[in-house]
C-alpha cells in the first residue's frame, strides 16, 4: 500500500510539473507536421525517436490517434492535436460530443504525460474550394471544445485554435501593409480572432510559396526563396525579398488593422515538395527549407515584426503515399524524409550548418526484391496499359511524369516502376507480381539516376498488411481518369 501510494504521489507530481510548464502557450522556432496517410507507416515509437534524434521538440498532428499520442508520452515533445473537418458538424452541435472528445483525446493523454499544448479544430476549413461547407460549424466547434477543456480543468493549459489556409487573408494592392481578411468571411474571421485573443491562443496559418509558384507560371522563382529576389515587393519604406515574409506580414497587418496587434502568429505548415512537378525537386526543397531554417535561426523576424521569433512547423516529416493528389502529384512528396525515415537531402535543422538530419533507426524492410516488366513483353499488348492503370490505381506512381524523379525512364522503365510500386505496397506478395504473366521479380536493383525503385518496409501489424488490397477499388476509381490522361505519355 505504501509503495502504491508513493507511485500515485510521483505520478501526481509529474502531472503537476507538466501543468505548470503548460500554463502559458509559448513556443518559438521550428516544429514539424507528422502526417499519417501512408500505406505502410513507420511504428509510432520509431517516429518519436526520429523526432527526438533530430531535435524536434514540437509536433503538429492532424488527428488524435491513440497510438501516436501514446508514443509521445514522456517524450518532452509539445503537441498540437488536430480535429478533422468531418468531425466539425457533430462537435458544433453537441457540447456532450465535445466533452467526450476532450476526455478521450486530451484529458486521458495529458494525465498520462503527453504535453498537449494546442487543439486545432479543423484543417483549412474555409478554403474556397470547400464552397462554404464548414463556415457554420467551425467556430461553434471551437467554442464547444474550449468549453469542454474548461470543464476538464485544462482550459488554461491547452489552447484552442484552427489551422487556416493563407487564403483567409489578402491584400488588394499586393502590399503586405494593406492586408485584411477575406471579404466573404470578414465577420466570421473577426469573431474567431477575438476568441483567440481572449484565450491567448495563436492564429495558425499555412503558408506555401511553392503553391504560389505552382499556380502562377509568371511567379518569380527567386521570390519563393530566401536568397534575395530580382522582383522584390516595395511597400513604403520596406522591401520584401521573399514571399514568406510578405505573406506573414500580410496576416500581421490584417490583425493590426482589425484591432488585434497582440495575437501571436504561428505558421502551421510551410515546406517544399521533392517530386511530382517540375519545380518539386530535392535541390529546390533543400534551398527553400534551409533558407527558412536559417531565417528562423537568425532571430531577425520579419519587416513588420523585427526581432520577434518566427514560429513555424515544417511540412512535413515523411512522404505520404495515400494523400489525395487532386491538388497535384507533388502532394505525396512533402517530407524531409522518405517514407522509411531516410533523409532526402542535407538539412541543418538548427540553421547555419548545425544539426544535420539523422535517419530513423531500427527500420525493418522487406527482402531486397523488385517486380519488373518481363524483357520479352510486348508494349503494344493491351494488357500492359490495363495493368499499369491497375497498379497505379492502388499504389503510388506520382514519381512518373514530365521532369519528375523518374521522368527519364523509357516506356519499359515506366511499366516496371508501376509494377514494383504495387508489388511493394502489397508486401511483396507473389501474386502481386504477375500482371497476367507480364511481370517477374528480380534481385537486381532497377533504380537509375534520380529514380528510386523502393523496397517496402515490413508491415507493423495485420491491419497494415494488405491495406492496398482493401482500398484498391476506391483509389482505382479516383485515379483512373487521371492515369488514363497521362498514360499515353508514359508508354
Amino acid at each position: 500500500a505504501v509503495a502504491g501510494g508513493s507511485g500515485c504521489l510521483a505520478k501526481a507530481a509529474a502531472v503537476l510539473v507538466l501543468v505548470l510548464c503548460m500554463a502559458r502557450w509559448s513556443a518559438a522556432g521550428m516544429g514539424v507536421n507528422w502526417g499519417t496517410q501512408l500505406s505502410h507507416p513507420l511504428p509510432a515509437s520509431t517516429v518519436v525517436r526520429l523526432l527526438k534524434d533530430n531535435g524536434f521538440d514540437r509536433v503538429k498532428l492532424f488527428d488524435a490517434e491513440d497510438s501516436i499520442l501514446g508514443a509521445l508520452k514522456g517524450s518532452g515533445i509539445q503537441v498540437m492535436v488536430g480535429i478533422p473537418n468531418d468531425m466539425l458538424w457533430d462537435l458544433a452541435g453537441s457540447t456532450k460530443a465535445a466533452e467526450r472528445w476532450v476526455t478521450a483525446n486530451v484529458s486521458k493523454h495529458v494525465n498520462d504525460g503527453v504535453d498537449i499544448r494546442l487543439v486545432a479544430v479543423g484543417n483549412e476549413p474555409f478554403l474556397q474550394t470547400f464552397n462554404g461547407t464548414y463556415l457554420n460549424t467551425t467556430f461553434p466547434a471551437m467554442q464547444n471544445i474550449q468549453a469542454a477543456l474548461m470543464t476538464a480543468g485544462l482550459g488554461s493549459q491547452v489552447k484552442v485554435t484552427v489551422a487556416l489556409n493563407a487564403d483567409v487573408y489578402q491584400s488588394a494592392s499586393g502590399k503586405p501593409s494593406d492586408g485584411d481578411f477575406r471579404a466573404d468571411i470578414h465577420g466570421l474571421m473577426l469573431n474567431i480572432v477575438q476568441f483567440l485573443a481572449s484565450s491567448g491562443a495563436p492564429f495558425v496559418a499555412n503558408v506555401y510559396p511553392f503553391i504560389s509558384l505552382y499556380a502562377d507560371p509568371n511567379f518569380p522563382l527567386d521570390y519563393a526563396f530566401f536568397q534575395g529576389s530580382t522582383s522584390p515587393v516595395v511597400d513604403g519604406g520596406v522591401t520584401y525579398q521573399n514571399t514568406f515574409d510578405a505573406n506573414h506580414d500580410t496576416l500581421v497587418a490584417a490583425l493590426r488593422r482589425n484591432g488585434f496587434p497582440n495575437v501571436t502568429v504561428v505558421v502551421g505548415e510551410v515546406g517544399w515538395p521533392t517530386d511530382g512537378d517540375a519545380n518539386a525537386n530535392p535541390a529546390y526543397a533543400q534551398r527553400f527549407n534551409q533558407g527558412l531554417l536559417d531565417h528562423v535561426a537568425s532571430g531577425k523576424g520579419t519587416p513588420l515584426t523585427p526581432g520577434a521569433p518566427v514560429d513555424a512547423y515544417l511540412f512535413s516529416l515523411v512522404d505520404e503515399d495515400r494523400k489525395s493528389i487532386q491538388p497535384g502529384n507533388f502532394e505525396r512528396h512533402w517530407g524531409i524524409f522518405f517514407f522509411d525515415g531516410k533523409p532526402k537531402y542535407q538539412l541543418s535543422l538548427r540553421g547555419n550548418g548545425g544539426g544535420m538530419l539523422v535517419p530513423a533507426r531500427g527500420v525493418e524492410y522487406l527482402q531486397r526484391r523488385w517486380c519488373v516488366l518481363k524483357p520479352d513483353a510486348d508494349l503494344g499488348d493491351q494488357k500492359v496499359g490495363d495493368s499499369v492503370s491497375y497498379a497505379c490505381g492502388s499504389a503510388d506512381c506520382t514519381s512518373l511524369g514530365y521532369k519528375t524523379s523518374c521522368g527519364g525512364l523509357d516506356a519499359k522503365g515506366n511499366v516496371s516502376y508501376a509494377f514494383n510500386s504495387y508489388y511493394q505496397t502489397e508486401d511483396q506478395d507473389d501474386r502481386a507480381c504477375d500482371f497476367r504473366g507480364l511481370a517477374t521479380t528480380t534481385t537486381v536493383d532497377p533504380s537509375t539516376g534520380t529514380c528510386r525503385f523502393i523496397v517496402g518496409i515490413a508491415p507493423t501489424s495485420t491491419a497494415t498488411r494488405n491495406v492496398a488490397a482493401r482500398t484498391a477499388a476506391v483509389f482505382f476509381a479516383l485515379l483512373l481518369t487521371r492515369i488514363h490522361g497521362t498514360l499515353a505519355g508514359l508508354l
